[in-house]
């Protein structure tokens, strides 16, 4: 999944300035309003369900973090849409809990739901999984790839689309070799073998990752890894305290690289980030629906929002159709989402479209545009 190149301007207007500090709301976490997402393709053939549409959405209402349940009910209820037990799609609250997951998951199929969007927390995700069977389809919003597969789908936005992304647009500019400095912990693993494995496709030297957060000790490692010289890109992926101290290190002597969690630190008000590139949902097609979300709810629309709005929205038009079924979800052409295009493969896994930002001084820049 590639990109190609295209000019823009995302942060030309005060509402483009918002849209970027929406997506900055919830990107950590991860994942029928006319104009603001549908699925394509819809037309052609696939098993058909049975029985009217009825989907159930999945959410933490209650537990530590009811916040984020919060942000999908109002995405899921966005340009009228209601929230019923006997309409297209019922809320059922899954705590933070595996076993509470699983209750809620046992109650939406006993009141009909085909197809379930949600769990959040890819901890849940078994749970709910081995009490609705792979007859109901699971959209789970996690951004964990290894619960995909037996009628799970991941529709999070993962730490693979962004390595995908950015490395794909800086091989068409000629970065052909790209070290990497993540932070310690899982996501600095996940992230890591991401790039590796998404510089191998693209016949790209991703150099071994360097686990630091020191950033003179990085730089060190950096030329020690490629011989002595910085390499022509580094790929900073976290959002960490880390990130402006190592870019910093780094701005001017190498084009610097970052993923979709970026969005959670306004980029464009850090210095050292200027001239760097990352991989994040196309803000301007994220627009209307965070306009519209912040118009409905007085909040600013995050990743989270965005990601539940299109799980919510390929859950009704499916079941409209009566293809709430894994076939409906394997579309070729698959869906147009707010977040990016989008379509999902045999295992389970999202092929997402992002786009590349470029920053500058108090401004962010659409250099590439996103595409599935």
């Amino acid at each position: 999944m590639t990109e190609p190149e295209s000019q823009g301007t995302a942060a030309a207007r005060p509402n483009r300035r918002f849209v970027l500090s929406g997506l900055a709301a919830s990107a950590t976490v991860l994942s029928g309003c006319s104009g603001l997402g549908a699925a394509a393709g819809l037309g052609s053939a696939a098993a058909r369900s049975e029985g009217p549409g009825r989907a159930a959405l999945l959410a933490p209402v209650s537990g530590r973090t009811p916040q984020l349940g919060q942000i999908m009910r109002n995405a899921a209820t966005l340009g009228g849409n209601v929230l019923a037990p006997s309409g297209e799609m019922a809320l059922f609250d899954t705590g933070d809990t595996p076993e509470s997951a699983a209750l809620a998951a046992q109650a939406a199929v006993a009141a009909g739901a085909r197809m379930i969007v949600g769990p959040l927390f890819g901890a849940q995700v078994a749970a709910v999984a081995g009490v609705v069977g792979s007859k109901v389809p699971i959209l789970t919003l996690s951004n964990d790839t290894s619960v995909a597969g037996n009628g799970v789908f991941v529709l999070g936005v993962t730490p693979e689309q962004s390595a995908q992304s950015i490395l794909a647009f800086a091989a068409r500019r000629g970065l052909d070799t790209v070290g990497m400095v993540v932070a310690p912990g899982d996501f600095g693993v996940r992230a890591a073998g991401a790039a590796v494995a998404a510089g191998r496709v693209l016949g790209q030297t991703v150099l071994p990752p360097i686990t630091e957060t020191d950033p003179a000790a990085a730089v060190a490692k950096l030329r020690a890894a490629n011989g002595g010289a910085l390499p022509k890109a580094v790929y900073l992926p976290g959002a960490g305290e880390e990130l402006e101290p190592l870019a910093a290190a780094l701005t001017g002597q190498t084009q610097i690289l970052g993923s979709s969690q970026w969005s959670a630190r306004d980029p464009a008000r850090m210095a050292a980030l200027r001239g760097a590139w990352y991989a994040a949902p196309d803000p301007l097609a994220f627009e209307p629906f965070a306009l519209a979300y912040q118009e409905t709810h007085g909040e600013s629309a995050g990743i989270l929002a965005g990601v539940a709005f299109d799980g919510v929205e390929t859950a009704r038009l499916l079941g409209r159709i009566q293809e709430q079924t894994v076939g409906g979800l394997l579309r070729e052409k698959g869906f147009t989402g707010v977040v990016g295009p989008f379509r999902f493969d045999r295992s389970g896994l999202c092929q997402r479209g992002l786009a590349v930002l470029n920053v500058e001084a108090g401004a962010i820049t659409l250099i590439g545009a996103a595409t599935s």
